[in-house]
């Protein structure tokens, strides 16, 4: 790891991090805790991802949709009007509508085979961002002079990897650049991610093998062909799943390559000197 001990931690200039685990647990939150101390740059590899590695794809998306429209088609076809996404740290819409859902077409849906298409562009897109690490690492120290840094990767990081394997490619950069810390939820955590996805699902990133299996055990269940399947259905139906199926990859990723903290812990971070103690702490705690 970057830092071997929590003295380590407590005497590095410069302090590292990328924040992992499922959304909705903290890493945002604690990040922008930290950016608004003034010491740290948060880099988003979401945000990255949106705007360097799948802008085209979403934008092209978005003209294709309006070439539809008669009045938009000539508009475009004259470059009279330009279409682009906007995307922000705190809206990154664009790039989940861009990966969609698969099923009934006039539900929304999209075919299983360009489903798995878009799946794969993002993971590369993901990849890529999160490689952009170590590069944005020396961009924020040489441009703004920014002593720590975070980067908030997306919960899908997790499908990307094998943590049991020493000579991980994405793990082993990450690590040379960062300390790799896990935030873990509880079962009532769990609990409420579900619920609040239940109200409002959205569009996820899969690990090709598992999204095969949900996607062919799902038609078999409900005696459904591809076209039929209501596509918010099958992302309520599959989300429970994907948080069981992601869990022991998270926790494999922790043990092997990084440190754990909760996300009580995480809510009570108010300041830089909560989190220098806490990661202190885990790391500790790891010792």
């Amino acid at each position: 790891m970057l830092y071997s001990s929590a003295q380590a931690w407590r005497d590095a200039p410069s302090k590292r991090v990328l924040f992992f685990g499922m959304s909705g647990l903290g890493k945002t939150y604690v990040s922008n805790v930290l950016r608004g101390s003034g010491q740290w740059f948060h880099y988003s590899a979401d945000y990255r991802i949106g705007t360097r590695y799948m802008g085209e794809y979403i934008a092209d998306n978005a003209k294709a949709e309006a070439m539809k429209v008669p009045f938009l088609r000539d508009l475009l076809l004259t470059d009279s009007i330009d279409i682009s996404s906007n995307i922000t740290f705190e809206n990154l819409s664009a790039v989940t509508a861009y990966l969609g859902v698969p099923g009934d077409p006039t539900k929304g849906g999209l075919p299983i085979a360009e489903y798995h298409t878009r799946q794969d562009q993002f993971r590369r897109a993901e990849i890529d961002a999160l490689l952009d690490t170590g590069y944005f690492i020396n961009r924020s120290e040489r441009i703004y002079g920014y002593p720590h840094f975070i980067c908030d990767s997306g919960g899908s990081i997790c499908e990307w990897v094998d943590a049991n394997d020493p000579d991980d490619p994405l793990l082993k950069n990450l690590s040379e650049h960062t300390l790799l810390v896990w935030i873990k939820g509880t079962d009532a955590h769990t609990q409420e991610l579900i619920r609040r996805f239940d109200r409002a699902p959205k569009p996820m990133a899969y690990q090709p093998a598992f999204l095969t299996r949900v996607w062919e055990e799902y038609l078999s269940e409900n005696n459904l062909s591809d076209v039929d399947v209501d596509p918010h259905a099958f992302l309520r139906w599959t989300y429970a799943q994907a948080l069981a199926h992601r869990q022991p990859r998270y926790e494999a990723m922790a043990e092997n390559w990084g440190v754990t903290v909760t996300a009580d812990q995480i809510s009570q971070v108010e300041s830089n000197s909560d989190f220098e103690e806490l990661i202190s702490s885990a790391l500790e705690a790891r010792t």
